[in-house]
């Protein structure tokens, strides 16, 4: 269980948690929500101990062992499944004291502690989380620095996952994922044997993964069972019942308030009144429900839309060095009105094709034919980078609009969802989620009529995401979205295309029927991965039968003994029960009788000890050699 009781902690003298309080059961499921910098990160920070509380305490069972995604991603030349291996501190650390053991009992305790571990299957464990997260066989024996930085981060995803801690803190993982690394961290996470607390705006993972939601608004935390659907319903009928208390409450207070003000000044009503004067403090009064306002987003509409079709591609093939095409045999149309997300992992080209389609990539062969005047617009989260550091997004439009005035020009900044004291802020000074909303902003700003949106809500809130949900529902051109968020997906798109096998097709399925798909054929891979271990190990495996027991011996050695014990004090307990049998012995030599019998007391006393200790110690063995 993890209490967190009257917790209050600052960030640069801002405060952010004010004497919150919430309890999460042992084996949570908890999506930890709230605007962003709401102060959800802090809350990680406070109970790791990287940040010291202000009042309050974090309590957290003793020994638990705590596990969050490292901050740096690994960049060393060490195979990515030998990092994910060294993740698991104790296994590590055991084999390399396997190596140098020599005491018997100590190799013993190794080998029995390797076994509750499971250590035996850490490598197709390993493999089986990196395969997950996209890395098949030939890549997890690469070496770390090969890859790209939100590579390398999944590695750090895998690396904590597989240590499996007591409590997995994970901030915004889907972040450096797509759609099929999504899908599978939702069936993980929802698999998890421990607790996991999750800061997430992507709904779909909060619906599907997690079992509470725990709510930072207000500097406060509330717990709610449930996903984020029930979350929400829940909240919105706590606010209305809050909106109903509060306007009784004023009422009745206006009520007593009135008399007050009427019979204050009556000597025969005063004692009337001063009664209800302290009805009145005891009343006190039900705080507002506070809305915080979400910016919308607008797209501007085309002035004018081609004829369909405004793309069409036969034999197109694309790629970045002259005959090594990423893509090839891609034969495609799309409408003015068509709203197209590409599905497939990363690697296999989503981007390059929305490049491609954008013109920023030249055909490698065939042909693709533009409608006249076509406009694209295309948003890219690497684009965050491009923008002018010092200059406010009011500078970054003004450059688009130079003759128009200043009114204009912030009008135009407002559609993009920037709110007025952020329109003269320098771009380096704004969240994630407003440069977000200003390159995209950027990028529609011409009224294309064909917009495309790669990775759009990786630093969005859910109230941006529903935000940008009706902003392209509201825009009438054509749509192409690369996206992991499965809820937008849903609530945006018509059309979905398969970048796969080094090409583009149509999925005719829905996007239920391609999840099914991506953890169907995760799970092969996994009992693939599995299957080949078990293949390659099979040597090891016999060598480490031959070593454990060898380092049993020992233990076998120890419960022969045993044995030997309870069959000569069985037979002495019944020699002694044959000689206390005969009535003679009492009247012969009644001290001989009484010894006989405490000696026989004793015997049966060590044989109960020695038959309970062979059943430990039995016990024991068994279950080192079945594991």
């Amino acid at each position: 269980m993890i209490t967190i009781t009257d917790l209050s902690a600052r960030i640069a003298g801002r405060l952010l948690l004010d004497n919150a309080s919430v309890t999460l059961p042992a084996g949570t499921k908890a999506g930890l929500v709230g605007r962003n910098g709401a102060g959800k990160s802090t809350l990680f920070r406070v109970i790791t101990g990287d940040l010291t509380a202000e009042t309050g305490s974090v309590s957290i069972p003793k020994n638990a062992r705590i596990g969050q995604v490292a901050q740096e991603a690994p960049g060393t030349e060490e195979p990515l499944i030998e990092i994910v291996l060294s993740a698991d501190k104790e296994r590590a650390a055991l084999l390399a004291e396997a190596e140098t053991a020599t005491d018997p009992h100590r190799i013993a305790e190794i080998q029995m502690r390797l076994v509750d571990i499971d250590a035996h299957s850490a490598e197709a464990r390993a493999a089986s989380i990196l395969a997950g997260l996209g890395f098949d066989q030939a890549a997890q024996q690469r070496p770390a620095s090969s890859f790209s930085g939100g590579w390398r981060m999944r590695v750090a995803l895998a690396s904590v996952l597989f240590a499996e801690p007591d409590l997995l803190l994970l901030d915004e993982p889907t972040n450096y994922l797509d759609l099929e690394g999504t899908l599978w961290l939702e069936d993980y996470v929802r698999r998890y044997p421990h607790t996991v607390i999750i800061i997430s705006h992507d709904r779909d993972l909060l619906n599907n993964a997690v079992n509470s939601i725990v709510h930072l608004d207000q500097k406060k935390l509330t717990f709610y069972r449930g996903g984020y659907d029930q979350f929400e319903r829940q909240k919105a009928e706590a606010d209305e019942l809050q909106t109903k208390a509060k306007a009784k409450n004023e009422a009745a207070r206006k009520h007593l308030q009135s008399f007050i003000d009427r019979f204050k000044a009556k000597a025969s009503k005063a004692r009337q009144a001063q009664s209800r004067v302290k009805a009145l403090e005891r009343m006190g009064t039900v705080a507002a429900v506070i809305e915080d306002h979400v910016q919308p987003i607008v797209f501007p509409e085309p002035e004018k839309q081609p004829a369909s079709p405004i793309v069409a591609i036969q034999g197109g093939a694309v790629g970045y060095e002259p005959g090594k095409p990423i893509l090839k045999n891609i034969s495609l149309r799309i409408d003015n009105d068509d709203r197209i997300a590409l599905l497939g992992s990363n690697g296999n080209g989503k981007s390059t094709f929305a490049k491609f389609i954008s013109g920023r990539l030249s055909p490698e062969g065939g042909d693709i034919k533009l409608a006249p005047s076509l406009k694209i617009g295309f948003f890219a989260q690497h684009q965050l980078d491009d923008l002018v550091p010092n200059d406010s997004p009011v500078e970054h439009v003004r450059r688009l609009m130079p003759a128009a005035p200043e009114a204009k020009v912030r009008a135009r900044v407002a559609q993009m969802g920037l709110s007025t004291e952020k329109m003269s802020t320098a771009a380096k000074d704004l969240s994630g989620g407003e440069k977000a909303r200003l390159l995209m902003g950027l990028a529609a700003f011409h009224a294309p009529n064909l917009l495309i949106l790669d990775e759009p809500t990786n630093h969005l809130d859910i109230d941006s995401r529903r935000a940008l949900i009706e902003a392209l529902n509201d825009y009438d051109g054509a749509v192409i979205l690369i996206s992991h968020d499965r809820h937008l997906i849903e609530a945006t798109v018509d059309r979905l295309w398969l970048v796969n096998n080094g090409t583009v097709s149509n999925f005719d399925g829905d996007l239920e029927e391609y999840r099914n798909l991506v953890v169907s054929a995760g799970k092969k891979k996994e009992e693939k991965t599995e299957l080949i271990e078990d293949a390659s190990s099979k040597a090891d495996q016999r060598k480490a039968n031959a070593e454990k027991r060898a380092s049993l011996a020992p233990l076998k050695k120890k419960i022969n003994e045993i044995e030997s014990l309870t069959a000569k004090l069985e037979k002495q307990i019944q020699a002694l029960d044959k000689e206390l049998a005969d009535p003679a012995l009492y009247e012969k030599a009644p001290a001989q009788a009484a010894a006989k019998a405490k000696e026989r007391g004793e015997a049966a006393a060590r044989l109960s000890a020695a038959e309970e200790e062979w059943l430990m110690l039995s016990a024991e063995y068994e279950e080192a050699m079945a594991g």
